[in-house]
């Protein structure tokens, strides 16, 4: 599969640590050093999952070395849906007039991007797909309870979009060279991690500790795996991005590998915990610092639980 182009779209309102101390009396110093957080992004009054969505697949449209008409297949992945019935991906479908698509919405918590990307190898390799367009869009704020001292200081609002295809279709492409995903619902806590209840409480994180665990352990192991059945090892990798629910996650992974942590692209000191986008949103953003020939490993952990990595050589 080959990345033919990314967008994201990051609101511009932003939540600070000095609001919790007013809120529930969190300490701002306490939440950096807890989480790496410093301020979170938050949706403006005129936004949803759904705008976030369009807006990231505008910034992507514009790089697209085809006309957008010709995808064939659409998948909306994230957990933080507003509309069951017509998703993000189908309103993606009507407002850019992308006639011929299967469209498809999932979610699998935070590792829904590449649950995702996935799905795509799955419709390129029986060739039900030619030209495909994912989009992450995740709103925690719109179930997210800020007076929540376990978890309402994480959660921050972003998008993300990528066009892959099956064929190059311009010769400076990145290529997805491998991808898996895991379900991890018998390890820990597993789907009572964390929980995300629409009429019932929110998005909360019932068990951090737990979650911390098994993050730290399978956003390594994950990597890990993939990297061994191709033939590579840490190494071998030029730039890192995991998924940004904590900082000290990320910290944790990078001292276990040995590896600095300049190799890691990072957005959650000002966006938060951007759920199931993060990770891609991180590459988005920091695309142009990645060299050709350069390897990128991606790794993610979410809820339920889930995992899954990527590799992208540029």
């Amino acid at each position: 599969m080959y990345i033919n182009a990314t967008g994201h779209y990051i609101p511009r309102v932003r939540i600070t640590n000095d609001y919790f101390r007013q809120l529930n009396g969190l300490d701002s110093d306490w939440i950096l050093q807890r989480t790496g957080i410093i301020t979170r992004s938050r949706i403006g009054t005129d936004e949803d999952v759904v705008t976030m969505a369009i807006n990231a697949v505008n910034d992507a449209a514009l790089k697209i070395p085809y006309p957008i008409s010709e995808v064939d297949l659409i998948i909306s992945a994230g957990y933080t849906i507003t509309d069951t019935v017509g998703t993000a991906a189908h309103r993606i479908q009507k407002r850019f007039e992308i006639e011929n698509a299967q469209v498809v919405s999932i979610f699998s918590a935070c590792s829904s991007f590449v649950n995702a990307v996935e799905i795509v190898e799955g419709y390129f390799r029986t060739g039900k797909a030619q030209r495909a367009l994912v989009v992450c869009s995740e709103a925690n704020s719109i179930y997210n309870d800020y007076s929540n001292p376990q978890s309402g200081h994480l959660w921050g609002d972003a998008a993300v979009a990528l066009f892959v295809s099956a064929e190059q279709c311009s010769p400076q492409e990145a290529k997805i060279t491998d991808i898996m995903t895991k379900g991890l619902a018998n390890v820990g806590k597993g789907a009572d991690g964390v929980c995300l209840y629409p009429n019932n409480g929110g998005i909360t994180m019932q068990d951090g500790r737990d979650v911390f665990h098994y993050a730290c352990i399978y956003l390594a192991s994950t990597m890990e795996e993939l990297l061994a059945r191709n033939g590579l090892t840490i190494c071998d990798i030029d730039h890192f991005v995991c998924h940004q629910a904590n900082l000290r996650i990320v910290d944790n992974v990078a001292r276990k590998w040995g590896v600095g942590t300049e190799k890691f692209f990072n957005n959650i000191h000002e966006l938060g915990n951007t759920g199931s986008a993060s990770a891609m949103l991180a590459l988005s953003q920091n695309i142009d610092k990645v060299g050709q020939g350069e390897l990128v490993g991606m790794t993610v952990f979410g809820g339920g639980y889930s995992s899954g990595a990527m590799l992208i050589r540029f």
